[in-house]
């Protein structure tokens, strides 16, 4: 193609027009076009010196070949910056072989144990840009199809990480500044930013929603007054209460009436009432969520409210008297998950219960609204019930700490956690030590947990690996299922697949007598099967519990990524309506078996809340996947 594009053709060939005597501009259109690659433009750009000028560097041709190959990434760019297009294409094609040798590296190292905490050190000095780095992984999750699950499985736990340091930096930042200068609507976005890293929320679009709702705000103020100070495109501080209060008025209409945002009565305790781009789509969420978002509509329309500290129920303040006045009836305090209700100091009280104390009146800082908001998905993180991995815990933890690092009783419920966990055990030795040199009074707990750890890590030196079980053994005759199986409980209906099998039950004496297992007809001298369940949880299934499932379809589980590399629905039928449906195992050494499995005590939640005798859950090791390549219905 190239030597065709470049061959000559003058007047008196009889050839007719070449490719080099075209005019600049078609010859840029041409060279554009998505269905020639970089290999061809590389090539194309060698033949002559006409064609070498159209595809220089820094030219149109290499930045269409950019946008066409990473049309993300074109937003780290403007318009008036001189950049080499040929260099970033080959940074960007070098960052994602670097992500993929890495990701690759990671289903290798870690398969029989959590990530440690200092397995990402590689990635802390990548020789690349981070949003380059970012961009491959991304295209790694986004991959279509049902391949590529290990890939995607350690991608998002690569990408999970690096948004996270990158959120907690620029977290610490906003910390430092001037108190005047912390925006409360910033500090709602960095919270929802760690808390879902993998989502795509920045402080410009939830911005640009707030706007738009101020606009409509401005709409409806403009019927009532079209003389309002408000209106202005970047109204300054009104001064009238009776303009104030139209302004408030208005945007009670909007939000409540118009837009129908309200208070989640029904489904208060759900993570997302706190996210605020979440608060943003769904227009609903709790006090103080909700009192951000009103807060920041009124200060765009020069209404200055003050957030409030209000036991049970975040409440924002409006000045009645002089400004900055400390007497407590001089202000109206206003109920944004009420409707945007005016309380007096009585109502205030009515409305928790109880009588309080006039220091619960006062303004509070955005730090002190930010520490709130993190309480808040604190508690939400003990309460959670599925999430084994106790996500929402561990990241409401790193962000509290951000912001108060000296916190004893934060440090240890941070200790605790990743001990019963069993992750990171040289992680919780240093907080250990952090905790006994702020607080040497909690020589007990820290004593207890930092014996138990150091024993953790030395069992850990002395493991051989995962134990091989065969299920062509004699004794593995009663194993009916395989790995890889999608099935069904009988009794609970749930649907789940196979990640691992012991031949008789393997749990302790305590968690038989606690699950009834005497009660089945085969009690606990029957296989018993490890299965990931569609709602997020890991179960130990009796094998005369088990069905196969005569609907299989994929398993939505965190952690399938772990375990298997793809989902696969051969045509071939099982009976007349039943299909072979199975995940293919991720064989990363070939040893024909399914190995021993996280086998979970499930008292987490009793020992985050355990003093100096709390006592660890029991742990094996997780199950290292054959070399099956497809499950099986039956023997």
């Amino acid at each position: 193609m190239a030597a065709e594009a470049a061959g000559p053709a003058g007047p008196g060939s009889g050839g007719g027009t070449g490719l080099t005597d075209l005019p600049g501009e078609l010859l840029e259109l041409i060279l554009c076009c998505d269905v020639l690659g970089a290999a061809d433009i590389g090539r194309v750009s060698c033949t002559c010196r006409r064609l070498r000028e159209a595809c220089q560097p820094r030219g149109k041709v290499w930045r269409e070949r950019f946008r066409l190959r990473w049309p993300s990434l074109l937003k780290y760019y403007s318009h008036s910056d001189s950049v080499s297009w040929l260099e970033e294409y080959k940074a960007r094609h070098n960052a994602g072989l670097e992500a993929q040798r890495i990701v690759a590296s990671f289903s290798k190292r870690f398969f029989s144990e959590h990530v440690p905490c200092d397995g990402f050190s590689d990635i802390e000095t990548l020789g690349c840009p981070s949003h380059f780095f970012e961009d491959e992984l991304m295209c790694i999750l986004n991959m279509e199809g049902r391949k590529g699950l290990t890939w995607k499985y350690y991608a998002k736990k690569i990408l999970y990480f690096l948004r996270q340091q990158n959120i907690l930096k620029n977290l610490k930042e906003y910390l430092q500044r001037p108190t005047e200068r912390q925006s409360f609507l910033e500090g709602a976005v960095l919270i929802d930013q760690y808390c879902n890293p993998l989502s795509d929320i920045c402080l410009k679009s939830v911005q640009a929603q707030v706007d738009d709702i101020t606009d409509k705000v401005r709409k409806v103020l403009r019927t009532k007054n079209p003389r309002h100070p408000s209106l202005a495109s970047k109204a300054g501080t009104v001064q009238k209460l009776e303009l104030q209060r139209q302004v408030l008025d208005a945007m009670n209409c909007v939000l409540y009436e118009q837009l129908k945002y309200k208070g989640n009565e029904l489904d208060y305790y759900n993570s997302l009432n706190s996210y605020i781009h979440q608060v943003l789509i769904r227009r609903t969420g709790i006090p103080i969520s909700l009192s951000v978002l009103y807060l920041t509509i009124a200060r765009q329309l020069g209404v200055k409210l003050e957030p409030v500290n209000f036991p049970s129920h975040f409440l924002l303040r409006w000045c009645q008297g002089k400004e900055g006045s400390t007497d407590i009836f001089d202000y109206t305090y206003i109920d944004a998950f009420g409707k945007g209700k005016q309380l007096t100091v009585k109502e205030c009280e009515y409305l928790i219960g109880h009588h309080v104390t006039e220091e619960f009146y006062g303004v509070v800082t955005s730090k002190e609204v930010l520490q709130r908001m993190v309480g808040n998905l604190l508690n939400l993180g003990k309460r959670e019930s599925t999430d084994q991995s106790y996500q929402l815990l561990r990241d409401s933890l790193d962000l509290y700490l951000a912001m108060y690092p000296d916190n004893v009783q934060h440090l240890m419920l941070q200790a605790r956690l990743y001990f019963h966990l069993g992750i990171w055990p040289e992680k919780v030795l240093d907080i250990l030590q952090h905790i006994q040199a702020l607080d040497p009074s909690q020589h007990g707990a820290v004593g207890y947990l930092v014996q138990h750890t150091l024993e953790h890590i030395e069992r850990r030196k002395e493991e051989l690996g995962p134990e091989v079980k065969h299920r062509s053994d004699e004794k593995h005759k009663e194993v009916c299922f395989s790995i890889g199986l999608i099935m069904k409980h009988k009794r609970y209906g749930y649907n789940c697949v196979i990640y691992g099998w012991d031949p008789a039950c393997m749990m302790g004496h305590e968690w038989i007598r606690n699950m009834n297992v005497h009660s089945l007809p085969h009690g606990p001298h029957q296989p018993f099967y490890n299965v990931l369940v569609e709602d997020g949880s890991c179960r130990y299934a009796a094998q005369e519990n088990l069905e196969y499932n005569s609907e299989p379809r994929e398993i939505p589980h965190p952690d399938i990524g772990r375990y298997f590399s793809e989902f696969t629905v051969p045509k071939a039928a099982w009976g007349q309506k039943q299909l072979e449906c199975s995940f293919t195992l991720f064989a990363k050494l070939a040893w024909e078996a399914s190995l021993v499995t996280i086998l979970w005590l499930n008292a987490l939640k009793t020992a985050l809340n355990l003093e100096t005798g709390a006592t660890a859950s029991s742990r094996c090791l997780p199950a290292h996947p054959g070399p099956e390549a497809q499950g099986h219905f039956g023997t």
